[in-house]
């Protein structure tokens, strides 16, 4: 027998069964750097001038704003440990943008499953999170629900 074939894969996700309502954690954090915002910007052409102007004079958010679309996509990626090998689907969310995000503040993700039931096909589960992506001050930026739909055991 091969060593890959009996050795368990590390870094596995959550299966369906492995979580409950109630059940809360948080990622590991990020900084977001200005060389994030610029790349960002230029892949999604969200070409805002709050986003690429650097003068912020006449501003009321002063200090290079972060496109709320960055936040989140830096929170699902924060979150991709918790769903590798494990999740199947995203299915719904919203989103709501609680506060500003500027670069250089550090986010991490903390997360509490709001729902939890097996899908219409028995193999697989269907679990809303209650995400908030928080900065380095504690301050709730972003705030989503995803339902996604798991692996069971």
């Amino acid at each position: 027998m091969k060593a890959s074939e009996s050795a368990p894969v590390v870094g596995r996700g959550f299966c369906f069964e492995d979580l409950k309502a109630g059940f809360r954690f948080r990622t590991h954090r990020r900084t977001i750097a200005e060389a994030d915002v610029a790349a960002f910007v230029n892949l999604t052409w969200l070409t805002e001038e709050l986003f690429t102007v650097a003068d912020d004079a006449s501003r009321a958010i002063k200090g290079r704003a972060v496109p709320g679309a960055l936040v989140y996509s830096f929170a699902e990626g924060l979150l991709l440990p918790t769903m590798q090998d494990t999740g199947l689907a995203f299915l719904n969310a919203t989103l709501d943008v609680k506060g500003p995000t500027l670069v250089g503040d550090t986010i991490h993700v903390e997360c509490e499953v709001v729902e939890h039931r097996l899908a219409s096909k028995g193999d697989r589960g269907l679990v809303r999170f209650a995400n908030k992506v928080v900065n380095q001050r504690g301050e709730t930026v972003l705030e989503y629900n995803p339902l996604r739909l798991l692996k069971r055991k």
